[in-house]
């Protein structure tokens, strides 16, 4: 099953999986259209960029990343765990990303399975699985009545509760806390 669903991912599809926290609805960051479409069925700000999965810090390097010394201290206190930070990205060819923002967030997730699927397909897109302003999916039936016959891939495992990801930035070597969530941090230097 990982084979074949890391081809529909690859090949712009998407998919509704469990992340750490609740169920996500995914798509290749490198496929623009599947970014499109996960805009589109979610009913999703345009001008709001989604969390990006990696498989591991390197990955960071595809973007044209290069952590600062008080990024990569976080990076290996959190990762992999449910923390997104988000760096600077101004690589034009992720603009389907970034939406000129030039930033995006990532996250590396605890969940072993999942990052055995970002080695397989690359970075995934995966915001959480839910419409605009909605509560997000608990069940994968909550899911397919938000999307549908949309989704390619419902992968079904169970009942998921949880907060997201803590979302933090690093700046001027302190932590600032841009969305709390699953992870409790608070915004001390770093030393």
């Amino acid at each position: 099953m990982k084979k074949e669903l890391a081809k529909i991912l690859k090949s712009g599809g998407v998919a509704v999986l469990p992340a750490d926290t609740l169920y996500g609805i995914m798509g290749s960051a490198r496929a623009p259209d599947a970014v499109k479409k996960i805009y589109k069925i979610r009913g999703r700000d345009r001008a709001k960029p989604f969390i990006v999965l990696i498989p591991d810090a390197s990955a960071l390097k595809e973007f044209g990343i290069k952590p600062t010394d008080a990024e990569q201290k976080v990076m290996a206190k959190y990762w992999p765990g449910k923390v997104s930070i988000v760096f600077n990205c101004l690589n034009g060819k992720y603009m389907h990303l970034h939406r000129g923002s030039g930033t995006l967030a990532f996250r590396v997730p605890d969940n072993a399975k999942l990052r055995e699927l970002l080695n397989e397909t690359g970075p995934l897109i995966a915001p959480s699985a839910n419409t605009e302003n909605n509560p997000p999916a608990e069940t994968i039936e909550e899911a397919q009545a938000y999307f549908g016959d949309s989704v390619d891939v419902y992968e079904d495992a169970g009942t998921l509760h949880g907060n997201p990801s803590t979302l933090i930035k690093i700046e001027h070597g302190r932590v600032i806390i841009l969305r709390k969530g699953a992870v409790e941090i608070n915004g001390d230097i770093i030393s």
